[in-house]
Order: C-alpha cells, then sequence, then structure tokens
C-alpha cells in the first residue's frame, strides 16, 4: 500500500513548472499592491470630501458616513497612518467651531437682554433713589441671579475614527490570499524540483 507521502510526492510532480509559479506569483502581487493601493486613494478621496463638507458646512453626515462604511470594508484604509498623523484621525473643526460661534452669539443676545431686564427691574426697585448707589449693586445681583450659561459643547461629539480591517474580501484581500497561496506551491514545486535533482 502506498503511503500519503509518495501520493504528495507524486501529485507534486504534476505541478506546473516553478519559473511558472513564480510568475504567476509575481502577477498576483501586482494585482495585490495596485489594489491596496487604489483602497488607500479611494480613502484619501473620501476623507477629503468630509474636510470639504466640514469647511463648506453642507453634506457632513453623508460624507462621513461614505467614509465609514468605505474604511470599514476595505483592507489598507487606515485613517491615522503617516508620520505626522493625528487622533482621532477625523476632526470637523469647522463644524465645531461654527457650533461655538452660534453658542457665544446666543449667549452674548441673552445675557445682553438680561441686563437689559436688570436695569429695569432696579430702576422699579429704586425709584426714588435719584444718585444710583442702590441700582448697580442690585443690577449686578440680577444680572448673577438670572444671568444664563449655555452648556459647552463636547469637542469629542465631533471627532471620528474608524477601524480598518486586517483583511477584506475585495479585490486586494482575495489577490493576497492568492499570491500567498502561490508563493507556497512555488516554494514547494522548487523543492520537489530540487530534491528529484539530487536523486
Amino acid at each position: 500500500m502506498r503511503s500519503g507521502w509518495y501520493i504528495i510526492i507524486n501529485k507534486m510532480s504534476k505541478l506546473p513548472p516553478p519559473q511558472l509559479l513564480l510568475g504567476a506569483t509575481l502577477v498576483s502581487l501586482s494585482i495585490c499592491a495596485f489594489s491596496l493601493r487604489a483602497n488607500n486613494q479611494h480613502m484619501l478621496q473620501l476623507r477629503q470630501a468630509v474636510y470639504t463638507a466640514d469647511e463648506k458646512g453642507s453634506g457632513v453626515e453623508p460624507a462621513l458616513v461614505s467614509l465609514q462604511s468605505y474604511v470599514t470594508a476595505h483592507m489598507n484604509t487606515r485613517l491615522d497612518s503617516g508620520s505626522n498623523a493625528v487622533y482621532p484621525p477625523i476632526q470637523l473643526k469647522y463644524t465645531y467651531d461654527r457650533l461655538v460661534q452660534a453658542r457665544s452669539d446666543k449667549l452674548a443676545t441673552t445675557n445682553s437682554q438680561t441686563y437689559s431686564a436688570a436695569q429695569g427691574y432696579c430702576e422699579q426697585q429704586n425709584s426714588t433713589d435719584f444718585s444710583g448707589r442702590n441700582r448697580v449693586p442690585c443690577i449686578e445681583q440680577y444680572v448673577q441671579s438670572h444671568g444664563v450659561q449655555l452648556p459647552t459643547i463636547p469637542d469629542a461629539l465631533y471627532k471620528f475614527s474608524f477601524a480598518s480591517p486586517v483583511w477584506s474580501p475585495d479585490v486586494a484581500g482575495w489577490s493576497l490570499v492568492t499570491t500567498i497561496l502561490l508563493a507556497i506551491v512555488t516554494l514547494l514545486a522548487t523543492a520537489h524540483r530540487f530534491l528529484r535533482k539530487r536523486r
């Protein structure tokens, strides 16, 4: 009865020549490299679309959703790669600045209205005080007790990071698997041919 090794060695003799396998491995490696680069380039375009939408102030959410769905589904799309990368890599600076400015404007308007109300209230309370000596402390007390403090806007709500998978079932992922398998078969075929020549 033939052993398992004999059957494997017999099957390996039917493999294509190592040169042909090496050529196929290099072709698959080239496809993998170009696909990985294409994944990264597309991510960079989507990231730039987010930055542009953030600066313009419109279409931020759809651009962000597109970036997230692409990054989480494709390999080689890390957002925080590079020597001068910041974390979190997506920071909606302009959107955040606009919200802070709107909050500041609302606070200024509200405080102005509160100050005007304080003047009216204190004039009624101290109608006989023509010197204004009691009016100033009254206004200060009214503003302190009625002053409006709007809650701060946490900047963490406008910072994002998405995880890129180690492997993805796209052209880059499948060509990587093919390259690895072809490289293994090429090594086995080369070793088999080398051992046959030494016999």
